[in-house]
Parts: structure tokens; sequence; C-alpha cells
């Protein structure tokens, strides 16, 4: 940072002196004080690229050689800097440290290089997006804005707050809007009698009619929506790219930025090089969790299990379902003074020869067979007991149930940031809990709903699963809360939080995802595939140069520079990318090699022709790039075109092999016609007027 600003100052005061250099001058100090802000705010790609800046800058102002000469050697130089930066790390790893980059550079520099599946082997997983749950929850989020429209129409509902329980009660008197659970793209509206369906009117359609359409008419005051095709394929291509984006980040914060994810069709697949068996168990449990965040208020005054347990033959119920009771806050009466009362619940034991997953899903199943009232749900808790006072183990033993209000008054996408902390709560026990904070809208939410529940319980849903149901004992206000891990083992809370908080960091997935395969790798080309691919490639790069050393002499030289920066470059691109190099990558860098000479060919032999026909050594290489460019630009095109539809419609190995193709056209491109340039320019311009150029 006393450099950057150090240098600021000696260019800003040569700049006062130096009337015809204060432009540069001064644009080169402006970027050395915006460096040294940078390096203050420990941000090392503002402060190293700032520092280029000035740099360029400061060099280009130097009364030396020609002003266009020096842009253009300032410019080649940044970018050959900023190519080793980002290769640096990958360069110390390959050659066992010896490039000796520091590690305070190395943790500021994400860009990796890593070796494939192919040369390394490792895990492949391919996880399935449920498409159609997403379908549902835009249904869903339909069926709210509808609900919160006819609430208008019918119950004097104002504004765009959510209903409250009195307007929603006074709404179901008049109409009856369901969401179907078998259907998850439809909604069913049916007017009551006495009410007026002229209410229903094209106003009230238009305000769907983008994405859902009146399907059917049954009679007067029957209608039915469902959601287009158009924005139901819409729906599942977003839920798959968000789906990827959200499993990349997630990975990302693992650390593991060798492993690469990739879709194809409603699959995102990962692959991750090595034999990490820790990773690869870390990578499954972190990817399979959803991380859908919803708090939702209990109707603990709702005697539905209460009636369903009387109702029931308790020879119809599966085997480990029973109905218990527990006592629960139900609010506050007319004095303002907390009351509770008795609460019925179904509780499903664990058997000795089941997981605890296959007991939730034997509960689950046995909820969906429940008729639950309208704007209700179950939700689902597991249970826990202490099986050693000393250490404080516990095991699983069952799962219960919560009647839920169906709507969630605050979800995932309203919270901005989640840190795992001990939990300080002078009422619990210690612990380890995930502290939220929510957004301005969600705080606003969050305060208002507590305020009006106070002594009733809120469930906190993660995943479908209820998590926990604290009592609400004040309004909480200040945008935060708190959610504690449901294990009584420390560690066990410490590792849960941990996980919590990186999955609610990265976001919570569109849909839910399962695996759909998995494989172990193996190396799939030996040591000596390897080793012969690689000195294939070499050698083949080895005789190009040769050849155009042979051939063109100097002008040969400076090609082979300008070959081996495009070299350079690719590799840092696609360290940048965090790609994986494969065998076929290895393969189109050989080919992209090769290809790239092309264009020093081409201006070699354009210059030569300006040569015999009497140009001066300047003329002739200012005529040559000139004329070669055209012919340059076209050659590449026609290779650029095929890398993109290799990469569109390949998969694997193929679009490995077109992305390094693709990025070496375009350093091709820039190596053939600046770096090469930048070079002869120097050479016929050091040698004066009379100089000669050596092109065999």
């Amino acid at each position: 940072m006393s450099v950057l600003g150090a240098y600021a100052l000696v260019l800003a005061l040569i700049g006062l002196v130096q009337r015809p250099l204060r432009g540069k001058t001064w644009m080169a100090a402006l970027a050395a004080g915006a460096g040294a802000m940078s390096a203050q705010n420990d941000s090392f790609w503002g402060m190293a690229g700032f520092a280029l800046l000035a740099l360029w800058f400061g060099f280009w102002a130097l009364p030396w050689g020609e002003e266009n000469w020096r842009a253009r050697f300032g410019f080649v130089s940044v970018v050959a800097t900023v190519a080793f930066l980002a290769l640096w790390p990958t360069l110390d790893n390959m050659t066992g440290g010896r490039m000796m980059c520091p590690r305070w550079v190395e943790d500021r520099i994400e860009a990796r290089l890593v070796a494939g599946l192919d040369l390394r082997g490792g895990l492949r997983l391919v996880y399935t997006v449920d498409v159609a749950e997403a379908v549902k929850d835009k249904r869903n989020a339909f069926y709210e804005d509808m609900r919160r429209e006819l609430a208008k129409l019918y119950a004097g509902h104002a504004g765009d707050d959510a209903p409250t329980e009195e307007t929603l009660a006074q709404l179901r008197e008049a109409v009856e809007l369901n969401a179907p659970r078998l259907r998850s793209d439809t909604i069913t509206l049916s007017i009551n009698e006495g009410h007026d369906a002229s209410k229903i009117d094209a106003r009230f359609r238009n305000l769907f009619k983008p994405d859902m359409e009146l399907v059917k008419l049954e009679g007067k005051g029957q209608f039915e929506f469902t959601i287009l095709e158009a924005a139901e394929s819409a729906i599942r291509e977003t839920a798959v790219a968000q789906a990827r984006e959200i499993v990349l980040r997630r990975i990302d914060s693992m650390g593991l930025r060798e492993a690469s994810v990739s879709t194809r069709d409603e699959d995102i697949i990962i692959e991750v090089p090595g034999e990490n068996e820790e990773s690869f168990d870390e990578i499954r449990d972190i990817i399979s969790q959803t991380a859908r965040l919803e708090f939702k208020l209990l109707d603990d005054e709702s005697p539905f299990f209460s009636q369903l347990s009387e109702s029931t033959d308790p020879e119809s119920l599966p085997e480990g379902l029973s109905f218990e009771q527990e006592r629960a806050p139900l609010g506050l009466d007319a004095k303002e003074e907390e009351i509770s009362g008795v609460v019925a619940y179904a509780r499903m034991g664990k058997k000795d020869n089941e997981t605890i997953q296959q007991t939730y899903e034997r509960l689950r199943d046995w909820a969906a067979t429940v008729d639950v009232p309208q704007d209700r749900e179950i939700g689902f808790e597991v249970e826990r007991n202490i099986v050693d006072e000393a250490t404080m183990e516990e095991a699983e033993t069952g799962y219960r149930t919560h009647l839920l209000k169906a709507r969630a008054d605050i979800t995932g996408d309203m919270i901005t940031d989640a840190a795992a902390g001990a939990n300080n709560d002078p009422n619990g026990f210690g612990g380890w809990s995930v502290n939220l904070r929510f957004s301005d809208k969600g705080g606003n939410i969050f305060g208002r709903i507590t305020g009006e529940n106070i002594n009733r319980r809120f469930a906190i849903v993660l995943d479908g699963k209820v998590e926990s149901t604290p009592n609400i004992r004040g309004a909480i206000t200040g945008g935060s809360s708190q959610i504690t891990m449901g294990s009584s083992d420390p560690q066990v809370q410490l590792r849960d939080a941990k996980k919590l908080e990186l999955v609610l960091k990265s976001g919570a997935l569109p849909a839910p995802i399962s695996p759909s395969n998995e494989q172990r790798i193996g190396a799939s080309l030996g040591k000596d595939s390897i080793r012969l691919g690689v000195e294939g490639a070499a050698a083949g790069g080895v005789l190009v140069l040769l050849f155009m050393i042979l051939y063109y002499r100097r002008g040969g030289l400076i090609a082979d520079v300008s070959v081996l920066m495009n070299l350079f470059l690719q590799l840092a691109i696609l360290a940048g990318f965090g790609a994986s190099m494969t065998l076929p990558g290895i393969a189109g860098l050989a080919l992209t090699l090769g290809m790239s000479v092309d264009a020093n060919v081409l201006i070699n032999e354009r210059i030569r022709e300006e040569l015999r026909d009497g140009r001066s050594a300047r003329a002739a290489v200012e005529l040559g790039y000139s004329k070669a460019l055209s012919a340059i630009i076209d050659g590449q095109l026609t290779t650029l075109i095929s890398g993109v539809v290799l990469f569109q419609y390949g998969t694997g190995p193929i679009k490995g092999f077109a992305v390094t193709l693709i990025v070496g056209v375009l350093c091709s491109i820039f190596s053939g016609v600046v770096v090469s340039r930048v070079l002869f320019d120097l050479w016929v311009r050091g040698a004066g007027k009379n100089a000669k150029i050596s092109l065999g």
C-alpha cells in the first residue's frame, strides 16, 4: 500500500512539473491511489488491477520511442502479468512449490487448473431436479396472489399485505379456493351461492393471464386456472439453472474449487477429481439439503388431531402410530394474560429394523391420507431422547406431527445473512445455534407477526421438516432471529450449525434434488497413456516452433514468442474458469498451438511481399500487418464457429475440447496480431532507418 501511495505522489508531482505529460501521469497517479485504497481494503484483484494500470499509464507517459508502440507494449505487459498471477498458484502446485507462490497471494486467487477425471479419477454424482415441485411452488405463489385479490373483492381487504385470519374466514364464506394436491399446475375457484360471480371479470383474469389461463368454465361461479405450457417450461429451465448455480456456490464454499458442475436436461452433474473420501461424503451431505427455510404459525387451537383420534379405529392405524397429548401455549386472553391448553398430536415410533428416514416416510404417507382443514398442513418433527446422561448422547426415537398454517409468513428469500455461533440465550442451555439476519421487508413482517401472536408457537421449517417450535414471548424486532439446533450434543450442534450456515448462505434450491446416479471413476487413462499423450502434444508443439525458426529465422523467433504467449494466455483463462484439464483438452491446446502460427505465416509472407516490392522495413511491417488482418480474422472465425457448435451439442470430453479450442482461437488472434506486432516494431525501430528484416 505504501509503495503504491508513494508511486502515486511521485507521478502527481511529475504531472505538475511536466505539462505535456500531465494527462497520462495524473491518470497513472489516480490508478496508483485506487490501488493503494484497494490494498487497504484487502481487495487483491483491485490492488493488482489498479497497480498494473498505473504502470501502463506511467510507461505510456515516458518520452521514449513512439507513443503508439509504448501503449501497445504496456498493454501486452499488463495482460501477461495478469495471466501470470492467475496461473501462479497452479504453477506452484505443478512444480512442487518451486514457483514459491506466497500463501497470501494463493489465498486470494481462486483461479485453479486441475487434472480432470480421465487423468486423476474421482467421483461423479448425478442429481435430478424435481421440476414438478418448482411448478407447484409457482402455482402456490399464484394461489396466494389470487387469494389476496379475492379478499379485496369479497372480504373488504385492502393493501398488498397478506389477509388476516379473520379476513380469510370471511372470504371462505364467499368462495372456495383450492390448490389440488395431485395437480400441481392448477387452481380451482368456486363462488358460493348468494355471492356475485361477475366480480371474476376480465380485469381479475388479466392479473394472471401472462402465466395462467382459464381452461374450463363448468358453470356459473365455477373456474379453473392452469399454468400455461410456455410458462411451465420457463419455470423448469429456470429451476435447473438456479439449482446448478446454488450447488456450485455450495461446493465453492467448501473450498473444492477443482470440482465441476454442469447440467443435462433436468440433471445436475458434479465431478470431483481426486480420492478424498471425506470431501466426497461432505459433498453428498451438503448438496442433498434443499435449504428451504420457512417460518409458520402453529394452529394449536384447532381440535383437528383430537377429533381424528376419536374418529379413527385404532386397528386401522399403521404400526407404531399413536395419538399423544401435550400442553401448549394458546395466546393471551382479554386481560392479556397467558393461557394454555392440551393439544393432541400424532406420533410414529421408530422400529428397531428401520432408519429414522423410513419412520418419517411412514408417518408422511399416513398423513397424506388424512383430510386436512383448508389453509392448514401437517408438519413433521423428529423426536430425540438422551440415552447416556454422562456424554449427553441421544438417539432419534421417532417423528411427531404439528398442525401448521399453510401460509409461510417468513421465507428463506427474506434472509440476508446466516452465521453459526454460540447460543447465548439466558433461558437456554448453551450449545450452538444459527443467527439469522432478515431483509427490511422480512424484519418488518417478523416483528408484526410475533407481536400479534404472543404466547403462541412459531414453527421453523427446514426442507419440509420442523426444526423447532419456539414459544413467542414478545415482538421480535430488529430484523434478526435464531435457530437452535435440535441435538443436545454440542459437537453435533456445531456440525449441524455449520452445515446450515453454509446452505443458507448459498441460498435455497428452487426445487428438491435427488441422487439418480453415482460413479467412482478411476483414471481412465493409465500413466503410460497420459505420459505418451503429453509427450506427443509437446513434441508436436516443439516441431512447429523449430520449423518457424528454420524457415523464417528471426521472424520465426518472433512468431514462436507470440505462440508461447498464446499458450500461456490459454492456460490462464482456463484456470480462471476453474477448468479441469483432460486429455482431450491437452489435445485441443496442441491443436491451437499449431494453428496459431497460421496468423504469423500470413503476416511474414505479406511482409516478404512488401520487401520484394522495395518497401523499407518499417513500411513493410506496417503494410504486412494491415493486409494480413482480414485474412487472419476470416481464417480464425471458421474455427471459432466449429468450436461453438461442438460446445453447444457436445458433452463431456467433447465439450472440454471445444472450450480449449474457442479460447485458443481468441488468444491466437491477440498474440498473432498484437504481441508479434509489438516485437516486430521493437526490432525495426531499434535498428534505425536502415533496419533490415531477416525472414529466411
